[in-house]
Formats: C-alpha cells, structure tokens, sequence
C-alpha cells in the first residue's frame, strides 16, 4: 500500500538489490508533516509543541499560589468541611482542565494521508469545475483542474486540489501551513495548544476553553470572598484588605483578565457551533450573506459536536512500511529543518541548473584560450585518465557529481599546463 511499484525497466538482480537495501519503519518515522511524535507514534503534536508548557504554567501556578496562601483563610472562614469542599472542587476542576488540554494537543486532529501520485481526473463522482473547462484548449493535454465542484446539501461546493498531499480537499478541509497537513473540518491552528484544531479534536477543544473559563471564574470568585472575609475580620477598607493578602489581589486581577480572553473565546465558539461554522469559514466566506450548505439547525448543529461519534484516525502511525535505507537516510537528515518536497525539488533544480551552466561557460573559455596557442597539439599525447568502478549500482547524487566534475575537470588543465610548461 505505502510502497511503490518497481519501474518496468528493472532488472531482476537490480530489484534483489533494492529489496536488501529495503528497511521497515514506521509510518511516524518518515511522517512529512512538521508534527512531533512521542511514546513510539502514539501520541502526536504540532511542531509547536513546547507552548503547551507555557500553557500549562498559566493554569497551574495561579492554582497553586491559591492553594498555598489562599486556602487557609478559605477553610477557616466557612465551615471545615465546606473549605475543603471548596479546594477539592478547585482541584478537580484543575486535572480536569490539564486532561482537556492534552486531549486537544496530543491526538490526530483528523489529519487526511497524502497521496503518492497525483489522482486521476475521474477517480470520484465530482465534477470539473466550468472556470477550469473552459480555459482549456483543445489541442493541449489537459493538467489537473485547481478546483472541482461537489454538490452539499443541495449547494455546489468547490473542493481545491492540494499540491503538497496530492490529493483534492473534501469539503470544510484545509492545508495547515503550520503543521503541513490537510486536516478535516479544518477549524484553526492553536498556537495555545500547539496543535491543529479539526474534526477529530474540536470537541475536546470547546471543552478545555470552557472548562478554564469556569476554572478562572471559581478563582476570581472565592479570591473576593477572601478581601470581604478579611475586610468584616478586621473592619478595614479594601485596600488594606489588598495588603492583608496580596496574593488574593493578584489572583483577582489575573483571572479577571483571562477570563475576558477565554470566557470571550467561548462564547465565539459557542456561536459557531451553532450555526454549524468554523473560525477559518466565519472568516473566509461570511455565511450570514448567503447560505450555509451545512447548518441543520441549532439542536442538530449542537449534537453533531457533542453527541456524534469520533471518526477514527485515517493514518496508523505506527503502521510498518518498507522504504529504502537511502531515502530514509536522506529524509533523516531533513528533520532539522522540514521543507515542501515541492520547495526542495525547485531549489535544487536551480542550483543543480546554476552549477552546470558556468561550468559549461567555463570550459568554453579555457578550450578557446588553449586552441589560440596551439596547446592542445602540444598536450595532445597527455593520456586521458578514465576511471571504472566495477560495482555500477552506486548511486551519486547530482551536487556531489557536478561538484567532482568541476574538481576534475580544474585539476585536468592544471597538469596540462604543467605539461605544456615541460615541453617549452
């Protein structure tokens, strides 16, 4: 399925020399996207992975400086019981939330696998689209179209065709830059998070935005009841309540402003799940001036959310496939820094390109020059040096061969000159 076919043209020894330089790895290991993979492909992330630390820092450390210099005065003002109600209430809102996050960050957001090979123009029952037919020629052979048109709910949907997976995006799907996938139901990329936000994690997502939107609430709320406590306690204004627990002041003052980022993102959301939207659709294609082909109405919209089933991943990364120890090879030395197969080819094409026209002007130069003086009469009985590899299975990249070509070729009119020089 991952491998391709051998090319007709093989011999047989040459293909039993392909199959034992063939090795099995898993699909994680030569993933082409940008994303992380962790405990052997089980767990993946965007390549922005370690914001998930800032994030999370974010959560816990507020909760800590409550638990550690807020707690006390909580249980002492309410009823023992009662206090501890409320820090464990606390507490359990806080894993909740970090369990939410990982959720989102660390699962397949429903990214679609690449293709191989570009599809066929009639692989599926969609239809061209009329811009691209009509601005074909008839004696040309016709390219794939950048769109086609497919049909949703009654409404024509025009589906793009993604150079970099090779494959025509099914409707509400988008290329991450960032991650470098199609995901489906491509929603948004959370830098929060470090991970695409899509079909498979949206869920997950609303609940975890949720769920520390309540978190910050229940800080802010009892940090309040706090300063009032400690204001009847000591018959003292606010202030001097402020200076009693400072740290309740911080406390009130950060969750006050996160809870506006948060609480604002939730209620954005919440919108959008009910008019069945997503953040990239609400700011592509504003549907409120035209139709949306996939609102169904609030209470459906809200049960396909949350009451649906999750599709299964369409990628087992940890999956074996056999690929060539020489490919592998080279893609490992890509992870550094990951780049477009297509951005890659372009630039060694020019550089490859560059290389061969100035050796090309270059020894134009240096053959004119030595037949002006006659040289190459004199030189002509310098034997030509050839060398023969027995084994003519090697592979040598094209840099590595124009830059030995260039190396010989410089060192073949050195001694030639130097023989020229002995015969004067």
């Amino acid at each position: 399925m991952y491998r391709a076919p051998f090319p007709a043209q093989l011999s047989v020894s040459d293909r039993r020399v392909i199959d034992n330089n063939a090795t099995d790895v898993r699909v994680y290991q030569v993933w082409k996207g940008s994303n992380k993979f962790f405990l052997g492909g089980r767990v993946i992330f965007g390549p922005d992975v370690r914001s998930i630390f800032l994030t999370i820092s974010l959560i816990v450390i507020p909760v800590l400086l409550f638990c550690a210099f807020v707690s006390r005065r909580i249980i002492y003002a309410f009823d023992n019981h009662l206090g501890k109600l409320i820090i464990f209430i606390l507490i359990l809102l806080t894993v909740y939330d970090l369990i939410l996050l990982l959720l989102t960050s660390g699962r397949d957001p429903g990214i679609i696998p690449r293709n191989s090979h570009p599809p066929e123009l009639e692989e599926d029952g969609s239809t061209m689209s009329t811009d691209w037919l009509g601005s074909q020629s008839s004696a040309g052979v016709p390219n794939l179209p950048p769109t086609k048109d497919v049909v949703v709910n009654g409404v024509i949907v025009k589906v793009k065709y993604c150079q970099t997976c090779m494959l025509y995006r099914p409707p509400r799907c988008s290329h991450c830059s960032i991650c470098n996938n199609c995901v489906e139901r491509f929603d948004h990329h959370c830098p929060w998070v470090g991970q695409c936000i899509g079909k498979r994690n949206y869920r997950f997502f609303f609940m975890f935005v949720s769920s520390t939107t309540v978190l910050c609430l229940y800080v802010f709320v009892f940090s309040w009841v706090t300063i009032k406590k400690i204001m009847a306690e000591y018959d003292c204004n606010l202030w001097s309540a402020f200076l009693k627990s400072p740290v309740s002041g911080i406390l009130i003052l950060y969750t006050f402003m996160t809870a506006w980022f948060v609480g604002g993102l939730t209620v954005f959301h919440l919108y959008l799940i009910c008019t069945n939207q997503t953040t990239y659709e609400n700011f592509r294609y504003r549907y409120d001036s035209k139709r949306n082909p996939y609102n169904r109405g609030c209470v459906r919209n809200v049960c396909e959310i949350f009451l649906s089933k999750i599709p299964k991943s369409k990628s087992n990364f940890r999956a074996m496939v056999r690929v060539d120890s020489s490919s592998l090879f080279g893609s490992t030395m890509s992870l550094a820094r990951p780049m477009s197969p297509n951005i890659r080819k372009k630039s060694f094409d020019i550089e490859t390109g560059k290389r061969q026209a100035v050796v090309a002007e270059d020894f134009e130069d240096i053959h004119s020059q030595i037949d002006s003086v006659g040289g190459l009469e004199r030189c002509g009985t310098q034997p030509r040096h050839i060398i023969q590899c027995e084994n003519s299975n090697w592979e040598i990249s094209p840099n590595i061969s124009v830059m030995s070509a260039e190396f010989a070729m410089e060192q073949g009119f050195k001694d030639r000159e130097k023989v020229c020089k002995k015969g004067h």
